[in-house]
């Protein structure tokens, strides 16, 4: 009895403490235990597999978590306490306190971790970077893992922490200091694939007594989002007009409409669009909406003439490539992809008909792709991966522009920062 009761106790507080209305209406209303599991590994079960192993991590859930007033608190053992609900982008914000030698952290999508641990030199872990505190990204490889400052409270007094998740980006501020700042967080179980899109809250367990109160949580609109984004990529950008004349480009202007800001590929019409200025090394930034189908593409140092993909240096796809007539598609015809030459991770769009962010980067012959906040390319271009010449890889500048192929593909908020 006393187990099943500090279970409804969890359960009960978890929906109290954490239900945030988001969109769709629901937060956090129960959790489930999940150890440090690959998704994929948790996706390929087969229901009994899946009843049979929720069973073994709940019942470690009831044998190592339980509730005290508006605490819940974990023995440092057994499963993770996991939302049933998956989140995109969101904020999160909770409080924890723990004990000398323990060792936590916040699973993001299902993720290793916002770090928390025993950063003194008595903890035993300096070696591993415990002295520069908690609340960085401790599994990141290629991007910064180690917090911005120390900001951990002595053992026994509670530390607050907030989480923005951005696509991969996230930000992490502990008791008001910002740790982290718009870093990428990595892909543990697939380092060479982007963070997932989405994915559950996980509060892990790991040798020593930790407790947590005031758990919250807030999906981020995509205007929120994108507002982050930008606030991240920083100054130097100038923008690109976009007005009835057209005056920034050069090429079919009769093939796009312009009004309210927003650049829009005619229905049925739209050949190649481009910028009357040149640029060599850039960052372009802008947003895009997609109908169903719908399909474009942003020409890189295009001549002026001939075929965007193949006579500029490539052509980035602007594409709805979950369309079913897309269905037989090749990977370097997807989204965000630099057209037949290098395939881009799919996933990262948002539903048909909402607008997305987008931040394409060309240095030399390294192209990034950032998607929402998800870097989906990331490459050296060097050589298509097909017999079709293509000459526009060797040119060290030209015309940014937008590929039209008769579908109303819209564009605004465009931006370009000239790199050194």
């Amino acid at each position: 009895m006393k187990l099943k009761l500090a279970l409804a106790l969890v359960l009960i507080l978890v929906a109290a403490c954490s239900t945030v209305p988001l969109p769709a209406g629901h937060g956090v209303t129960a959790w489930r235990g999940r150890p440090h599991l690959d998704p994929k590994l948790e996706a390929a079960w087969d229901e009994p597999t899946r009843a049979a192993k929720q069973a073994e991590f709940d019942a470690e859930v009831r044998a190592h978590w339980s509730a005290s007033g508006a605490e819940l608190i974990n023995d440092g053992h057994g499963a993770y306490l996991t939302s049933n609900n998956d989140f995109a982008d969101a904020e999160y914000q909770l409080e924890y306190r723990t004990v000398a030698l323990a060792d936590s952290g916040i699973y993001l999508r299902a993720n290793p971790q916002v770090q928390i641990w025993d950063t003194t030199e008595a903890g035993g872990k300096w070696n591993l970077g415990a002295d520069k505190g908690s609340a960085g990204l401790w599994n990141n490889k290629r991007h910064p893992r180690d917090p911005l400052v120390k900001a951990d409270q002595a053992f026994g007094e509670w530390n607050s922490m907030k989480i923005r998740q951005v696509g991969a980006r996230t930000w992490v501020w502990l008791n008001e200091h910002l740790t982290v700042d718009a870093v990428p967080m990595e892909n543990y179980f697939e380092p060479s694939l982007p963070l997932p899109p989405r994915g559950p809250l996980q509060l892990q367990t790991h040798g020593g007594e930790i407790r947590f109160r005031n758990l919250a949580v807030r999906a981020l609109d995509h205007a929120e989002a994108d507002a982050a984004l930008r606030a991240q990529e920083g100054d130097g950008w100038a923008v690109i007009a976009v007005d009835a004349t057209h005056s920034a480009f050069s090429g079919d202007k009769q093939g796009y409409g312009a009004e309210g800001g927003v650049l829009r590929c005619k229905q049925g019409s739209g050949g190649n669009l481009w910028t009357t200025q040149s640029y060599a090394d850039f960052s372009f930034r802008f947003d895009f909406r997609l109908p169903p189908g719908g399909n474009n593409g942003i020409l890189l140092r295009y001549p002026g003439k001939g075929d965007g993909a193949y006579d500029g240096f490539c052509e980035v796809q602007v594409l709805d490539d979950g369309h079913s007539k897309y269905a037989g598609l090749q990977a370097w015809q997807m989204h965000g992809s630099a057209y037949g030459i290098v395939p881009a991770a799919r996933g990262y769009l948002r539903p048909t008909g909402s607008w997305n962010h987008e931040c394409i980067t060309l240095k030399g012959r390294h192209l990034t792709v950032e998607l929402n906040g998800t870097v989906i390319l990331d490459a050296e271009v060097t050589k298509p991966l097909h017999d079709t010449p293509h000459p526009g890889l060797e040119r060290s500048s030209g015309h940014i522009g937008f590929g039209g192929h008769g579908d109303a593909v819209e564009f605004r908020n465009l931006a370009v920062k000239e790199l050194q």
